[in-house]
């Protein structure tokens, strides 16, 4: 998906661009090691080539080994310093052994940013012989990055390390029809971070959630209703994770947001009778 259009006047306003710094971001990752899930496309790959360009190590992670191959050869030419680990992470196999490796880095991990993830918008209806999308989508946006985060915790409370949970807003908002998979899998693991944070600074690593709205990238593609939808390009997601790495902050939402959120309580009932009585015309 070309990521080249430019901001529509609405999208200035609902994503309002800031800069990075790139020196100060240079500073803070300098010589530590970063592992990014979901590296290939999209969100990972601009945060790839933005922190490429950084003494950092980065170590990227991804279900597609061409891909990933292609990205290495291209961050290097950058000045990268990069390790490339093929991992289907919904594969208890693959993410056992990307666990072994992480454990036996001489310095461990610094910064882990959760960016895998998948997306699947259908009805229950046409869900009910599926169970299987079920079990993918939790496994990938739930269960994975919990286990990571089991195993690599002692190691970040060594190296006061950082964890970016990139989320996305719909985990704070009313939940849609057709949405079931995802939305509930998101939403289980917001709410585990949520858990472990107080308790994780209290060993002095922090726990960073990025709530996005719609981003550019191929996993909406599938989503026809999203073509001409406000959304974020995967560049300014990455400079916006880079200011949260040099800040250390706990949260970013849109500004916009709290207006979302005290209207899904404010209107439930509505947007619930206004949900199905749309279904109740498109099943007709």
């Amino acid at each position: 998906m070309s990521n080249k259009r430019r901001y529509t006047v609405l999208e200035h306003i609902l994503f309002p661009i800031k800069s990075l710094n790139q020196n100060k971001l240079v500073s803070k990752v300098n010589s530590k090691t970063i592992l990014i899930t979901g590296a290939t496309y999209g969100i990972g790959e601009q945060l790839s080539l933005m922190l490429a360009k950084t003494n950092a190590h980065l170590i990227l992670i991804g279900r597609t080994e061409h891909k990933l191959k292609t990205l290495k050869i291209q961050l290097e030419a950058l000045g990268g310093n990069v390790q490339i680990i093929p991992t289907d992470l919904t594969n208890q196999e693959d993410l056992n052994y990307l666990i072994k490796i992480l454990l036996n880095l001489e310095n461990g991990v610094d910064i882990f940013i959760s960016n895998a993830g998948r997306s699947i918008k259908r009805s229950i209806n046409d869900s009910l012989d599926r169970f299987h999308d079920f079990e993918r989508t939790l496994n990938l946006n739930y269960n994975a990055p919990v286990k990571l985060m089991l195993k690599l915790i002692p190691i970040l409370k060594q190296n006061n390390g950082q964890v970016i949970n990139v989320s996305a807003i719909n985990v704070l908002l009313i939940p849609a029809p057709k949405w079931s998979a995802y939305q509930a899998s998101k939403s289980a693991f917001d709410n585990w971070f949520r858990c472990v944070a107080p308790e994780l600074k209290v060993d002095g690593v922090v726990c960073t959630t990025i709530y996005l709205p719609l981003v550019k990238t191929r996993m909406i593609a599938p989503t026809k209703a999203y073509d001409k939808m406000p959304a974020m390009k995967p560049e300014q997601v990455a400079k916006l994770i880079g200011n949260y790495i040099i800040s250390r902050n706990s949260k970013f939402q849109p500004w916009w947001l709290i207006y979302g959120q005290l209207g899904s309580i404010l209107f439930r009932q509505l947007f619930e009778w206004i949900a199905s009585n749309s279904l109740k015309k498109q099943n007709r």
